[in-house]
């Protein structure tokens, strides 16, 4: 039956309604069925943008894009790598030998699946077991990064704390198996799980940048650390900070972009670093809102300045009836 067409109850033909309601808007105006669904009439005609967008929809569907994982599969991956190293995150902190030891084969199994999809069974695999291999390295340092953020915190009250509620470890647990994976040479999968941490976290790493021993974020939100970053050991950043490019131009892809934050190094709020060139010494601190394009030595203290003056209320407005 068309779908613009309404049935009298019993099924016999279309009403007058129906044929009215067919006439009024047209053979390709979308309307509603009985169950409040939106419908068309019919297909459109070969010539229609309809039929032009089907076709660039089919064709597009056997590029490289058609065989990533689903948004929905990578999070549910990052769910179960998380929550595999640290029962904090999920709902089972149980488990024998033999149970986990299971969910790390079903880690590599899913792995080596959504891998699959793009590359030949035998290098997908060559990859994920790679990749398991290198957790136990991975757990260490994350274990150290938590207990970084314990000390670094003063709110924090546990390492059970940092692990289950803290945005900032959640975003260094999923920074650290990507990049084991970008340095494994997987294409486009290590950018989808740290976009998966960067939608629950609001906190952007790029798989590819390198990072060092006992890595602390507090709060963490707005903080950007791009490609080619490279930070060394027991780096705090606070949040907003920016580790970022001088230049956009397509034609630096591949060269060192971003800044090296070397060791013991503290970067207060919304302070932005940027350029492959800049390096900043070991034991600095930069100050928040800086905006650092050249590189400072070891032990420097970087700040930014503006004038803030207070003044009473009856000084500044005087008799104006001023009010927000």
């Amino acid at each position: 039956m068309d779908a613009l067409t309404q049935s009298d109850g019993g099924g016999a033909g279309t009403t007058a309604r129906g044929t009215s309601a067919t006439s009024r808007r047209g053979r390709h105006d979308p309307t509603t069925d009985a169950g409040g669904h939106w419908s068309v009439s019919a297909a459109g005609e070969p010539g229609s943008p309809e039929r032009a967008l089907v076709r660039s929809l089919i064709e597009h569907r056997g590029t490289r894009a058609s065989k990533l994982p689903s948004r929905k599969r990578v999070e549910t991956f990052v769910e179960t790598a998380v929550d595999l190293l640290f029962p904090q995150h999920g709902s089972d902190s149980r488990g024998s030998e033999e149970q986990l030891f299971d969910r790390v084969n079903l880690l590599r199994a899913e792995l080596a699946s959504m891998l699959h999809a793009g590359m030949p069974r035998e290098r997908a695999d060559h990859i994920a077991d790679q990749l398991v291999r290198a957790l136990p390295g991975i757990y260490d340092r994350l274990r150290a990064d938590a207990a970084a953020i314990v000390e670094g915190d003063p709110a924090a009250e546990s390492l059970d704390e940092v692990i289950a509620a803290y945005p900032g470890f959640l975003a260094i647990a999923v920074h650290r198996i990507a990049h084991e994976l970008s340095r494994l040479g997987v294409p486009t999968l290590p950018r989808l799980l740290t976009e998966a941490a960067h939608a629950r976290t609001g906190i952007d790493i790029h798989p590819g940048a390198v990072i060092g021993r006992a890595f602390c974020i507090d709060h963490g939100t707005g903080i950007v650390i791009g490609e080619t970053a490279v930070i060394g050991d027991e780096v705090k950043l606070y949040q907003g900070v920016t580790l970022g490019a001088l230049s956009v131009a397509k034609a630096a892809a591949g060269t060192k972009r971003h800044p090296t934050i070397e060791d013991r190094v503290v970067i207060y709020a919304n302070a932005t670093v940027l350029g492959g060139d800049t390096v900043v010494g070991h034991d600095s601190v930069i100050g928040g809102n800086v905006w650092l394009t050249t590189s400072v030595g070891p032990r420097s203290f970087v700040y930014h300045t503006s004038q803030i003056r207070v003044r009473s209320v009856t000084d500044a407005l005087g008799n104006s009836d001023y009010s927000i």
